[in-house]
């Protein structure tokens, strides 16, 4: 588990820079809604947990993959973010490798 945390947030530190994402819940949600979310990944650690709840069922309604890491803090340092980060939504890939594509797939089917 702790080895596929590390390889998720080098992959969002990889599109952060080559990609696009979208960072906080108000722009995630913009973008799940618009249906340009591929991939979203929340932290567990957002207190109070109410800011987060409507994501996974808009994530299912819209068969959007979901991924939960435990800490808002590395999920911004993983964004290029100077502060911690409750939620991101990957909206173009940019040019990643296969073995990226292959961990996707991985995390898209959890």
């Amino acid at each position: 588990m702790v080895e596929d945390l590390k390889t998720l947030y080098g992959l969002i530190e990889k599109i952060a820079e080559k990609g696009k994402i979208v960072k906080g819940v108000n722009e995630v949600t913009k973008q799940i809604e618009k249906g340009n979310a591929k991939l979203v990944v929340i932290a567990q650690d957002v207190d109070p947990k109410e800011i987060l709840m409507h994501i996974p069922i808009l994530c299912k309604e819209r068969e959007i993959p979901l991924v939960e890491v435990p800490s808002k803090t590395e999920l911004g340092k993983s964004a290029k973010l100077p502060v911690s980060c409750s939620s991101v939504a990957i909206t173009d890939f940019g040019n990643i490798g296969e073995e990226e594509k292959e961990i996707i797939a991985k995390f898209k089917k959890e």
